[in-house]
């Protein structure tokens, strides 16, 4: 018996997803000040750091793209399938620990909006982490005839 995950929950993943980097630049500049805290570092290190707020960016509006554009091809159960479901799932997995262990010690700034905006920026990681690794299990039992 195969268990789908259900076209609708991997398009609202891909639109969150999407969502999360066109929000991203807006996030680092009216919430963490990012670009500020970025100029206090020698001038490599501030394209370095920057280089890799756009590979965050760039992956994450290329997985919500993916999970929309190919969402059959993303559960069929091909090597290619399980291994891009198991990377996007280790991606945001590893995102949620990384909040998790390391963000709580650190203060964003206490405006309802930025609250609110933290709780539904953390449900849609924790969405994304099941979505994919829905998908990621479903693609198991598939290749491996389970």
């Amino acid at each position: 018996m195969r268990y789908d995950v259900p076209n609708w929950i991997i398009i609202i993943g891909g639109i969150g997803q999407i969502f999360t980097a066109l929000i991203y630049p807006f996030i680092r500049h009216r919430v963490f000040d990012w670009y500020n805290d970025v100029k206090q570092l020698k001038p490599l290190n501030q394209e370095i750091a920057k280089t890799y707020g756009r590979y965050i960016q760039g992956l994450n509006f290329s997985f919500g793209l993916i999970a929309i554009l190919l969402m059959n091809d993303l559960q069929n159960g091909t090597r290619l399938a399980l291994a891009l479901s198991g990377l996007i799932a280790a991606y945001w997995i590893g995102k949620v620990a990384t909040q998790i262990a390391y963000y709580p010690m650190y203060q964003i700034p206490q405006k309802p909006i930025f609250k609110i905006g933290s709780y539904f920026m953390n449900t849609l990681f924790v969405l994304f982490s099941i979505v994919y690794a829905w998908l990621f299990i479903v693609n198991l039992t598939i290749y491996f005839k389970l």
